[in-house]
């Protein structure tokens, strides 16, 4: 499944290119952040604050007071923390301060499997002062990459050639969030119904006058905006460029790919704490 450092990654990849630094490897960010959790909560254990703990975004997923689910920590060396460049012009563009370490021991989440290659898509939202997160860009691929490449290539992609969007700036990255999803489970549906809401992500292709088309949408999107099946397939044809009458899709002869989807998501806060405490190891 996607991990939360696949998600410092993609932060990674996009502050690295909008700096024009180099950018850590996927292997760095793992190896490092794996030493941050066990700083942490070496940390943690010397300190009684629990109020601290709630503040601090790794902890939290520790903790289990995140939203999101405790990430897996491969095994790691510290090596890759002391090679790491930094990053002044981010640091001043976003003003946000590294949260205060916290308190109580706490272990860290049991290894899963590691995957290496996977379909997959890198979404960025961006926090709207009356609508919370909304999109700021979505791109991805069907196909199998290697992940050092492929989070990289599509944090950098959906970021700023997403058609749809003008390309983010780097005053706009302390406001996102990004989330990485894994694709797994590709299936042939037996008709355009054969899914299900909130679990599968589907992928439709049709033809009409002679023109093929094609879009897609992610498990959650369906359920995030309340559409039923039949809504989530017109709002495909129209995304898909199809502009006739979407209550004929019964007519349309639309196939449905269906497959699954294993995400992750984290906050720039997240990602600048991670960062500051790598920075901070330089010359240790």
């Amino acid at each position: 499944m996607a991990t939360v450092e696949h998600c410092l990654y993609c932060f990674e990849a996009l502050a690295s290119h909008l700096e024009g630094r180099k950018s850590l490897s996927l292997a760095e960010v793992e190896d490092s952040y794996a030493d941050y959790l066990k700083a942490l909560s070496a940390e943690a254990a010397a300190d009684v604050s629990k109020s601290i703990t709630k503040r601090h975004p790794a902890l939290e997923r520790l903790s289990g007071t995140s939203s999101g689910a405790a990430s897996p920590v491969p095994s790691t060396s510290s090596s890759s923390a002391s090679s790491v460049s930094s990053s002044p012009s981010l640091q001043q563009a976003s003003g946000v301060s590294t949260p205060a370490t916290s308190i109580s021991s706490l272990p860290l989440a049991d290894a899963e499997e590691k995957i290496d290659e996977s379909p997959l898509f890198v979404t960025w939202n961006i926090k709207h002062p009356r609508h919370g997160h909304v999109l700021r860009g979505c791109i991805g691929t069907f196909e199998p990459h290697e992940l050092d490449d492929g989070l990289s290539s599509y944090a950098i992609t959906s970021a700023v050639h997403d058609s749809r969007f003008e390309p983010i700036s780097l005053r706009e990255v302390p406001k996102l969030q990004v989330a990485v999803t894994l694709l797994t489970n590709f299936e042939d549906a037996a008709d355009p119904m054969d899914w299900e809401l909130g679990k599968h992500g589907i992928r439709i292709s049709f033809v009409h006058h002679g023109r093929r088309y094609g879009a897609t949408y992610l498990p959650d999107v369906a359920v995030e905006q309340g559409w039923d099946k039949e809504e989530t397939i017109q709002s495909l044809m129209r995304k898909a460029g199809y502009v006739g009458r979407k209550d004929m899709w019964r007519e349309m002869g639309i196939k449905v790919v269906r497959y699954e989807g294993k995400k992750e998501k984290c906050e720039y806060e997240e990602y600048k704490a991670w960062r500051d405490w790598v920075d901070g190891q330089k010359g240790k």
